[in-house]
Order: structure tokens, then sequence, then C-alpha cells
């Protein structure tokens, strides 16, 4: 009985598998792989991407700024190179995606300094 039930169910998985809702736009597909952003022409580390928007905050100066963008903008997100023109209420703001540079976590290139020279 069980084994019959088994040979019945779908074999494997593959991407439709697991799509769920609309597909993401490029932009939203970018934004999920970045560990930073370049808005405007200054850097903001503190971003989140999801269902229900993109919202950024960088200071500039003593200044917070924040900017929030509805899905439906960053679907309607023009690219032209590695930049991202998108569009609200303020106006027109350019955005870059970029990936923060990262230390390797392996230290086996580094000396054991709890170990005795050798001499």
């Amino acid at each position: 009985m069980c084994c019959e039930w088994a040979a019945k169910q779908p074999q494997g998985y593959n991407a439709g598998s697991f799509q769920i809702g609309t597909p993401m736009s490029p932009l939203a597909t970018a934004l999920q792989s970045c560990d930073m952003l370049l808005i405007d022409g200054l850097h903001a580390f503190d971003f989140t991407s999801n269902e229900s928007g993109l919202t950024i905050e960088c200071m500039d100066g003593r200044q917070l700024r924040r900017w929030s963008f509805t899905p439906e903008q960053i679907t309607a997100a023009i690219a032209s190179g590695d930049e991202w023109q998108l569009d609200d209420a303020n106006g027109a703001h350019r955005l870059v995606c970029m990936s923060a540079f990262r230390a390797p976590d392996d230290d086996e290139d580094e000396p054991d300094l709890d170990e005795p020279a050798d001499r």
C-alpha cells in the first residue's frame, strides 16, 4: 500500500515546483543578490527588499535619507548598463546594486600563534 502511493507521487523538483505568485522583475532579482546600493550617489547598506517593495535608509552627513518604492515601481524600473532608474512622486532616482567585499572565513594562511616557532 505504501509503495503504491509513493510510486504515484511526482518524482523530483524543479524551479516551477516552488513558484508562488508572479515572477520577480529583473531589478527585484538583482536586489536579492546585492549587499549594498548606490542611490542618487549615496552608499546605502540599510535596505529591505521584499514583496511589499523596497525601502532604503542612509545617512547624508547628519541627515537621515529615506526612499520607499512600491513593487509596481520596481517592476517599472528602467535598466541602463549596471544602473536602474526608479521613479516615484519625488522624481527619478538612479540605483546601482553592488556587492560588498568580504574577507574569507579561512585562516589557513595565518600562522598559528599558539604554537612555538620552529627554531
